[in-house]
């Protein structure tokens, strides 16, 4: 089957797919005039899918093409299966609809159609924009203006009050203040954002105490209200007196070394934030730590080759990762003695 190209003006056009490659220009037509509101019709152009033996077709319509009466297909007498038709045209009542909603949107952001015209093609004005042109500019324009997302993963913190002892359903300063600093460093939100989260999970006297800082400067950074809130609840050690506690820490009998390497951390990092310890000498302490203090566990120890690795020693990461392999090595050997000196 073969057609004759032609330029064809969109709003009388039709593309036409899934049309057999046997079928005649004549069939064709025939079966496009039986919608009456294309009037007559003629085929203008023809294009081979070889891979589906299919046709696609672009007719021309005697009337200008009404797309709230033209079917998306239509079924040949044959009873194959339908062709699909394909307009060149939008819906009459669409751009009035699009618009509506598209006002509605702005508005709601607090922004005007003239707002999204920078950002259109500098040829065409706002009404001869195609719709996708426009929600691709709306969505530059709201990714530019909208606040990062606040509602992220970071779950509520838990209510912290300073009472003592601690109320029942309430976290304890230490659990508190490493949420805390946690949703800080790790939340993309905004600082107003984050001193908001703050407030709302203290109460009595800790409550107070923020409430203070705020009547003093609305914008205190929130790293202050956990400084402020250490500073009157938390322990009066020093960082000094912090890292001497570090270093005189002990794995306690029956205490696993992946235990007792996370109960060194939670020291060192209090001795680290106190100024107790040098952040760049974090990891030397915590490793020759780990070879004065853990007496239950010298076998692992000399596995781990701790003294041979000071000049560069393993990062907490890095050992809570080698660590729980020589746990269940030895543990086997403890189950299976049988095994110990067997080669394999």
């Amino acid at each position: 089957m073969e057609a004759p190209e032609s330029n064809v003006n969109p709003a009388y056009a039709v593309v036409m797919s899934g049309v057999p490659m046997d079928t005649s220009i004549a069939d064709v037509e025939e079966l496009m005039e039986t919608v009456k509101a294309f009037g007559r019709v003629r085929v203008r152009a023809q294009k081979s899918v070889p891979q589906l033996k299919t046709d696609i077709l672009l007719c021309e319509c005697r009337n200008p093409v009404d797309p709230s009466k033209a079917p998306p297909e239509i079924f040949p007498h044959t009873g194959e299966s339908p062709w699909k038709l394909t307009l060149l045209t939008e819906t009459a009542e669409e751009p009035d609809e699009f618009a509506i909603k598209l006002k509605r949107l702005l508005e709601s952001e607090g922004k005007t159609l003239a707002d999204i015209e920078p950002l259109l093609s500098q040829e065409s004005n706002l009404k001869q924009e195609h719709p996708s042109s426009i929600i691709r500019a709306v969505g530059e324009l709201l990714e530019k203006v909208r606040p990062p997302q606040e509602n992220n993963a970071f779950r509520r913190l838990r209510v912290f009050s300073g009472v003592t002892p601690t109320p029942a359903g309430e976290e304890t300063l230490e659990n508190w203040l490493e949420q805390a600093q946690l949703m800080l460093d790790e939340c993309d939100c905004s600082a107003k954002e984050k001193r908001k989260r703050i407030v709302e999970s203290v109460k009595g006297p800790a409550l107070e105490i923020i409430q203070a800082i705020r009547c003093n400067d609305p914008d205190t950074p929130p790293q202050k209200f956990l400084e402020a809130i250490e500073n009157v609840f938390g322990t009066t050690e020093s960082g000094e007196d912090l890292y001497f506690a570090f270093r005189s820490m002990q794995q306690n009998p029956n205490e696993r070394l992946s235990d007792f390497v996370r109960r060194l951390e939670k020291a060192l990092t209090k001795a680290v934030q106190k100024g107790g310890v040098p952040p760049a000498l974090r990891d030397r302490a915590r490793a020759e730590q780990l070879l004065r203090g853990a007496v239950e566990s010298d076998i692992m120890l000399l596995q781990l080759r701790l003294k041979e690795r000071l000049h560069n020693p393993p990062s907490f990461m890095a050992l809570l990762s080698e660590v729980p392999i020589f746990t269940y090595v030895n543990e086997m050997l403890l189950i299976f003695p049988v095994l110990e000196g067997c080669h394999f």
